[in-house]
């Protein structure tokens, strides 16, 4: 017998019409009674539109792009390349719609549910999974599910997901074909963010560096924990006393110019002497860099700064910047394929795309004898 409305809305201890508000996504709900309509609905297995067999094969023309932040040319360069591949020529008639979910997991999976109602051939989810078991369990399901039911989904640039019920951790994607020709699970498109960061760290030890702060991305997100362990892994490997220092020398921000800016005056603060900083991207190393210059530090003449992805405007930036290339545009382009059938999908389900060292003018051998960092100055 078909879940009903109601049956939700039992469930969760809130009216139908709260259910059909949270559902439909243009009605304020508090967070907390929202959380309790959406696990309801993953736990009843609720589709709107009817009985899921009613969706056993989608046949919608939409196909949804889940961003954290459109704004951020990350997520713009992945979002444009994965729309390339919808052209007429090449999928025939395929709408991609763009869903910026502000890094909300609640608004993720209220997206999905979105996308399940309109029947989507396909979702591809770009960038870095917040780490919550809840919430990583709900995900996997919801999108398992709509695997099943005929969506093509595709990760792009986060781990693979766990199996419906099954344990936390980095394997369990499902890429097998089901018998309508989708694949019977996500399929992942992942960054190789631990390789990269290590050869970045391992850069700067070749330099000479050994005091190296760390302005690290949001602590709950897995792409900050995945570039902190390569970082680390580089310390260790080269000196295991340089990791006792590591955590004093590691500060976390958004993935934006204000953090890196805020992060390089705290480690300044926390460590005067300091002679290279890694930033959490690109966008938060021209932060960092600003820092620097406002408290009188040349780059690299005094301190060497690094970041992370190869953004456009990295090799204009003012010493050329440091970094690690992701390719983005075409790993977005992978993913659309993906998406709409046209690659096959990558042996279990998962394909790494590796990153490159692309070492700039931003980092040089440490200076000796630098100066003490001055006091006060302006902080913007």
């Amino acid at each position: 017998m078909a879940v009903t409305l109601a049956d939700v809305a039992a469930r969760a201890g809130v009216s139908a019409a709260t259910v059909s508000r949270v559902l439909s996504g243009n009605y304020p709900v508090a967070g907390a009674t929202r959380s309790r309509v959406l696990r309801a609905v993953e736990e009843l297995e609720y589709v709107v539109n009817g009985p899921a067999s009613a969706l056993a094969a989608a046949t919608s023309d939409l196909v949804g792009v889940l961003v954290n932040d459109i704004a951020d040319p990350f997520f713009g360069i992945m979002a444009s390349a994965v729309q390339s591949e919808l052209e007429p020529g090449k999928a025939g008639r395929k709408l991609a719609v763009v869903c910026n979910t502000g890094g909300s997991p609640e608004r993720e999976l209220t997206y999905l549910t979105l996308l399940q109602r309109q029947r989507a051939a396909a979702v591809v989810l770009t960038g870095s999974a917040v780490e919550d078991p809840e919430h990583t369990a709900a995900l996997a399901a919801r999108l398992h599910r709509m695997a099943g039911a005929g969506t093509r989904v595709v990760l792009c640039g986060r781990p693979p997901l766990p199996a419906p019920g099954g344990p936390d951790g980095a394997d369990g994607a499902d890429g097998a074909e089901g018998a309508n020709g989708t694949a019977a699970g996500p399929v992942t498109v992942a960054f190789d963010n631990r390789g990269g960061a290590r050869r970045l760290t391992e850069h700067l030890l070749a330099l000479g560096h050994r005091r190296i702060g760390c302005v690290a991305g949001p602590v709950e997100r897995t792409t900050t924990r995945h570039r902190l362990e390569g970082h680390r892994a580089a310390l260790a490997a080269h000196d295991p006393a340089l990791l006792a220092d590591a955590g004093r020398l590691t500060v976390h921000g958004a993935y934006d110019r204000s953090s890196g800016y805020d992060g390089a005056l705290e480690l300044l603060r926390r460590a005067p002497d300091l002679t290279a900083v890694l930033a959490a991207n690109d966008t938060a190393a021209l932060g960092v860099c600003a820092a620097l210059r406002d408290r009188g530090l040349r780059i690299p003449g005094d301190v060497s700064v690094a970041g992370f992805d190869d953004l456009p405007f990295s090799a204009d930036a003012a010493p050329a910047l440091t970094t690690v290339r992701i390719p983005l545009h075409e790993a977005g382009a992978r993913a659309g394929r993906l998406a709409l059938g046209r690659e096959a999908a990558p042996p279990g389900g998962l394909a790494t795309v590796r990153t490159e060292l692309m070492a700039r003018a931003s980092t040089a051998p440490p200076r000796t004898g630098r100066a003490p960092v001055p006091s006060g100055g302006p902080t913007r």
